[in-house]
């Protein structure tokens, strides 16, 4: 596969990366997880157009579109390096003719990762903490929790939270899939891989330890064609370990592919069909701060891994398909730079 790629802007410490559609109009978003820095939209054949959705205060982890809107969003704002997250707050905000409107909506001290899932059409917040306290940087002594809540359907209604799962010692990682037909979080930690499923069937939020382990960052998707999702996991906490992990019993899980390379910081994650083919899609903050991917050889039986590039210390990339090649927009840490990717098989 080649890769043509397109940088859009230089954003420094560039952390989070989304895309959002708002009045038929495809925009990827950027911002940068610094004290008082950006976040912007870009749109366009080549993404060639800027608007700028907020100047400060910057710390933004992650942006989520929220289902079924036309434009709508929600935000983390204050999330800043160095555990400085005691002020992390969700902003809700959506495209206009004039613009973007936001507002501030919850208050979320540590928030990291968080999502909206409909359920029965209805949309749940389910949002992670990577801790509740912190006295300095390595103090973990205070596990952080899952929250949820119901999104209101009014831009201006407030939203309550209370907590689903608690004692999670540095919670990081989530991804949005689906388990059993239902819209699923997977949420990984230093004591395992949660999946959580939002209320269906007149039951409450479902929340169960799938893996046991130390793990970072999770991302699931069938990639051997059998039916059955494989885990990919980067361990520990911002680990030195990139594996994907085959489902061989009612709970257990094996080893099937770990990345060979010496990793650093190992932090970007995504599975999903990449111009139609299963993939894996990973970034390396640290060493040799590479971007990458693996897909499963028919052939062969295994896995294989290819470099897209190097020394740009990818923290997240968000995967955009269209007709013609899919696109990859990436959020190159290291080079604090705004890229896409236009991908071509």
């Amino acid at each position: 596969m080649k890769f043509k790629k397109i940088v859009l802007d230089e954003i420094k410490r560039c952390y989070c990366v989304s895309h959002i559609y708002a009045g038929g109009e495809l925009k990827v978003v950027f911002a940068s997880e610094g004290i008082d820095e950006p976040c912007r939209a870009y749109s366009g054949a080549s993404f060639e157009n800027r608007e700028e959705l907020w100047k400060e205060p910057g710390g933004t982890m992650s942006f989520v579109a929220i289902p079924g809107s036309d434009g709508g969003f929600l935000a983390i704002q204050r999330a800043y390096p160095r555990y400085n997250m005691t002020g992390v707050k969700i902003v809700r905000g959506r495209f206009i003719k004039s613009g973007c409107e936001i507002r501030d909506f919850i208050e979320l001290p540590y928030a990291h990762r968080f999502d909206v899932l409909e359920s029965e059409g209805r949309l749940h917040f389910i949002g992670a903490t990577l801790c509740n306290t912190k006295r300095e940087r390595e103090d973990w002594s205070d596990p952080g929790k899952l929250w949820a809540g119901e999104l209101p359907a009014d831009f201006g209604a407030p939203m309550g939270l209370r907590p689903i799962k608690e004692s999670l010692v540095k919670n990081h990682g989530y991804w949005r899939g689906t388990r059993d037909g239902a819209n699923t979080g997977y949420i990984a930690c230093d004591s395992g891989i949660y999946a959580a499923s939002p209320p269906r069937e007149g039951r409450d939020w479902q929340v169960e330890l799938i893996l046991a382990g130390r793990f970072s960052d999770v991302a699931c998707y069938d990639l051997d064609g059998d039916g059955a999702d494989e885990i990919a996991a980067i361990s520990p906490f911002h680990g030195d370990e990139l594996t994907i992990r085959k489902k061989t019993g009612d709970s257990r899980y094996d080893v099937a592919y770990r990345y060979p390379n010496p990793i650093d910081t190992a932090h970007a994650l995504w599975a999903g069909p990449l111009n139609g083919i299963p993939t894996i899609i990973f970034g390396i903050r640290k060493m040799d701060g590479e971007l990458g991917y693996i897909r499963y050889d028919k052939n062969t039986g295994g896995y294989r891994s290819e470099i897209i590039e190097k020394g740009v210390g990818t923290a997240n990339v968000s995967v955009i398909r269209r007709a013609g090649g899919d696109i990859i927009a990436a959020a190159n840490h290291a080079k604090n730079e705004a890229a896409v990717y236009f991908t071509v098989e």
